[in-house]
């Protein structure tokens, strides 16, 4: 038999093993059957020799399924039940918990109400003893780090993406994940060289919060830390994490979030927000869309549910507010910062399977089966472990290379300029002199045709490597970035694609295509390979066609985007028309970026006539 036969044949097994992966996952069962563990043997088998990347579009979403399938096997891990305190039962009134969000996450999992709840721990994506605190914290020095390896020289644009792709990513992680306010005792100690032009020698950089979970006297255990907001995608960043926060950002009437009669957020939530680190002008607007479309369903819902009280009508708009933001981030965030047609492809069947969405809307799911029909509304599963956001996960996005330095804001109505301003001039406090002067529409034009900057070497914000924080302390993000990973026990690049059932790079001409930063990496890192940092390698890796960040980065997000819908049961069992409403899926189904932006803000249809992506450029409007 000659090789192309060969290969034939092995495509056909494979095929037929990933139509026996998706009638196996509608089944219900756990564990493998011998067809699984062919389909996962031979999806390892053809992207270790051949390469997702290479395949044709099918065969490659069958093998990501197939490296899925693996993940979710050999890369969760529990943190919670070892070692902590124990956590109190959640308080329930009534039934509401059933059918609705609650503000503080827990009850999402009702046999495990805890699970997810804001105040939890991060869990890992590799095994327990693998997340020990690094013991060379400052091997290398992570300010040399920052300064010989990430600093900016040019811009690098990702000209693919517009700015709002960037701030779209800070808006999903506000929601997702936190470790809360660092305390400045004890800060971490960074040596620096005598021509350093920082100003304090050495440099300090804080700790991470201490996990309050943790009791006395586990110091030798490996480390483990809290998530402050709750670890659900159900929109906590606009609702609150607490039923304190939701308070204050309620009205009180007809469901709705408060907002000036402008459609704004209320100056004093403003004055507020600008105190929190990371805040500035491209989160106010994600902030004030995504207000305003919340109002915008519950009018829709008042409407077909005239008798609903506010409590009913908010804990709906919630549902399907959070659930369309998913949606955005799955099928047009994702597959425009990673616009490879397989990949393109595969996340829109984490939305609508296989099957694909024409086939969704003529005859709606065809099977339980995740694979054939999607996520939504399949069953709950968590796998191997109880759900909740990693440290692995926080680790592959740190993308700060997103955020361009320099803003050049523009009428969307005749492409006039308005003014131009540095990050730091929209960042902070600093952000609300900017929404005093230019509108909210004309913001959003000039974010809409503008470029981000690539997740590369030598592209970090200048603004960010010196950026003083709302409280005044000092900071260069990117030597914390570097020093966070250690602090928190992620392995460095080459144990880190291990663990992920990956080949280790065996060189830095392996790792890169470009010689020049090959040489640097080698001198940085003393000529070892294993010393280096994760960010660092996944910013110098050379990347699959189309994808905006690293194949490394990518294969945690095979794991967590599936695990964040699959694992919440207002994404599975409770996605259907009894708690959400028609009128609220059929809102979900007949929406995306690009409605929402054009409800609320007429003004930039021209700009987004020719445009299929809201992430991708604008056109340009005179």
């Amino acid at each position: 038999m000659d090789g192309s036969n060969r290969k034939g044949r092995f495509l056909a097994l494979m095929l037929g093993a990933g139509a026996a992966v998706a009638m196996f996952r509608a089944s219900g069962q756990e564990g493998r059957s011998l067809l699984v563990s062919l389909f996962v043997s031979a999806s390892q088998a053809l992207d270790r020799t051949v390469g997702w990347p290479n395949l044709p579009k099918l065969i490659g979403a069958l093998v990501l399924v197939g490296n899925r399938t693996l993940l979710r096997e050999r890369n969760l891990y529990d943190t919670s039940s070892s070692l902590s305190t124990p956590a109190p039962e959640p308080s329930v009134e009534g039934t509401r918990h059933l059918t609705a969000r609650s503000a503080d996450g827990s009850n999402n999992d009702l046999s495990h109400p805890t699970m997810g709840r804001a105040d939890t721990r991060f869990g890992r994506n590799v095994p327990i003893q693998y997340t020990y605190q690094d013991p060379a914290m400052m091997e290398p020095n992570p300010r040399v780090v920052s300064r010989e390896l990430l600093t900016r020289d040019t811009f690098l644009p990702a000209t693919t993406l517009n700015v709002i792709a960037g701030a779209w990513l800070q808006f999903m992680i506000k929601d997702w994940l936190s470790h809360g306010k660092s305390p400045k005792e004890n800060p971490w100690q960074v040596p620096l060289a005598d021509d350093d032009p920082w100003p304090e020698h050495p440099m300090t950089i804080l700790r991470t919060r201490e996990d309050p979970t943790r009791p006395p006297g586990s110091d030798n255990a490996p480390p483990t830390y809290a998530n402050t907001q709750t670890h659900w995608w159900d929109a906590s960043q606009l609702y609150g994490a607490n039923l304190e926060a939701q308070k204050r950002v309620r009205s009180g009437e007809g469901g709705k979030l408060t907002l000036s009669p402008e459609g704004s957020i209320p100056r004093a939530m403003l004055e507020q927000l600008g105190n929190e680190p990371g805040w500035w002008v491209g989160l106010a607007l994600l902030f004030t869309l995504f207000a305003r479309e919340h109002n915008a369903i519950c009018d829709r819902l008042r409407a077909d549910y005239p008798s609903w009280s506010d409590d009913d009508l908010f804990d709906h708009a919630r549902l399907v507010n959070a659930a369309l933001l998913a949606k955005i981030h799955t099928v047009e965030w994702t597959p425009g910062i990673i616009s490879h047609p397989t990949t393109r492809f595969a996340m829109r069947g984490n939305w609508w399977g296989l099957a694909g969405e024409r086939l969704y809307r003529t005859l709606g799911r065809l099977s339980e089966s995740e694979v054939v029909s999607g996520i939504p509304g399949s069953p709950t599963n968590h796998h191997t472990a109880p759900y909740a956001i990693t440290e692995e996960f926080v680790a592959v996005y740190r993308m700060h290379p997103l955020l361009p330095d320099d803003y050049s804001f523009h009428s969307a109505i005749d492409g006039s300029p308005i003014e131009e301003q540095t990050f730091l001039e929209i960042a902070g406090k600093q952000a609300l002199g900017v929404l005093d002067r230019v509108p909210l529409r004309d913001l959003l034009y000039s974010f809409g045709i503008a470029h981000p900057g690539q997740v590369t070497l030598h592209n970090f914000p200048r603004s960010l490597q010196n950026f003083t924080r709302p409280d005044g302390f000092l900071m260069d993000l990117a030597a914390v970035d570097i020093l966070r990973s250690r602090e928190l026990g992620v392995p460095r690049y080459n144990q880190f694609r291990r663990l992920f059932h990956l080949e280790p790079a065996s060189s830095f001409e392996e790792l890169t295509d470009n010689p020049e930063w090959a040489e640097q990496l080698r001198r940085v890192y003393n000529d070892d390979i294993e010393s280096l940092d994760l960010m660092v390698g996944v910013y110098a890796e050379k990347l699959p066609p189309g994808f905006g960040f690293s194949d490394t980065a990518f294969r945690v997000f095979v794991l967590m985007a599936s695990r964040r819908l699959k694992s919440d049961r207002f994404f599975t069992k409770d996605y259907t028309p009894q708690v959400y409403t028609q009128t609220g899926l059929d809102w979900i189904d007949n929406n995306n970026m690009s409605s929402v932006l054009l409800r609320h803000f007429p003004d930039l249809a021209p700009a987004l006539r020719n445009t299929t992506n809201a992430f991708a450029p604008w056109s340009k409007v005179s």
